[in-house]
């Protein structure tokens, strides 16, 4: 029994925690994936570049003298006025387009090219460290837990909860899910639909932005940081269910664990091909997924 409570003490919680707090983050780069999925059809091949770019913003903010914590709240308004511009200014031109799948998919990826290369030419390629704003560890039943790991769960949940709030509680998200519904019906009743569109888009990419800047101090900031990021956050929304918000949250909570819990077996070069693994094989017994679009909580 006391070699079981060591292992649980010193072995599994610390992953546990590690998986839960990388999960929440996950997760709302996963949710601005599937909403802007959901209601654009946009599979946004630049989300990565997203998270990236709000990263290095947390690290700009604080280098002129920006506390953190305003830096986390800056951040993703930040983004949410780059998402907006981007959508107008890019997204819209193809948007109504007879291919606009595959010329939106090549586009963001374009983006995505484009904006990574922008942060080497700006920042550099060395990767820059961030002091995480709380430090130590709290105690329960003998277990000691990170406290900025703690505060990214804390967050990152609040905020999934309002997501989930806004987009099935409110106007606004009645507005958002009709607009993924029947976009016509819906500009016919007077909706902008055009705005409610750009918002969703913006949004979408000011989670990503600040799922960057909760990571900035655990991990390092460099500019491909979120290319392999995004893969594990593409896995959740194709497993969850393209467009569905629960998929996202069920799934990037439960690869994230699967992912930290399986590293103390196996070499960390399978974690990637484990969630790949897990993807095939939900996709072979569902092909939808496990949930599905926007509209269902």
């Amino acid at each position: 029994m006391a070699e079981l409570f060591e292992w649980l003490q010193f072995v599994l919680a610390p992953q546990v925690i590690n998986g839960a707090s990388i999960g929440v983050a996950v997760v709302l780069m996963a949710l601005g994936l599937t909403i802007i999925f959901g209601l654009l059809d946009v599979i946004n091949m630049a989300h990565g570049e997203f998270y990236a770019i709000g990263a290095y913003a947390a690290v700009g903010l604080l280098g002129v003298g920006v506390p953190f914590w305003w830096a986390l709240f800056l951040t993703p308004l930040m983004m949410a006025v780059l998402g907006y511009v981007t959508e107008r200014a890019l997204i819209q031109r193809v948007f109504h387009s007879k291919d606009r799948h595959t010329l939106t998919l090549l586009l963001t990826f374009g983006l995505a090219i484009v904006l990574e290369d922008a942060l080497k030419i700006v920042f550099g390629a060395n990767p820059l460290r961030l002091e995480a704003p709380i430090s130590g560890a709290s105690e329960f039943l003998g277990l000691f837990f990170p406290n900025y790991r703690l505060f990214v769960m804390a967050v990152g949940s609040l905020v999934i909860g309002i997501v989930w709030v806004v987009v099935f509680r409110t106007r606004l998200g009645a507005m958002v899910r009709a607009a993924a519904y029947d976009r016509n019906m819906t500009a016919s009743l007077g909706v902008p639909v055009s705005v409610v569109y750009a918002g969703t888009f913006a949004f979408g990419v000011a989670l990503a932005g600040l799922a960057g800047a909760l990571l900035a101090p655990i991990y390092s900031v460099f500019p491909t940081m979120g290319r392999d990021f995004v893969l594990i956050a593409f896995s959740v929304v194709i497993i969850g269910g393209m467009g569905s918000i629960k998929g996202a949250v069920i799934a990037g909570l439960v690869l994230t664990q699967i992912q930290s819990i399986s590293s103390l077996y196996i070499s960390p070069v399978w974690s990637d091909p484990l969630l790949f693994a897990i993807m095939v094989i939900v996709l072979m017994w569902r092909p939808q997924g496990l949930f599905g679009r926007l509209g269902h909580a």
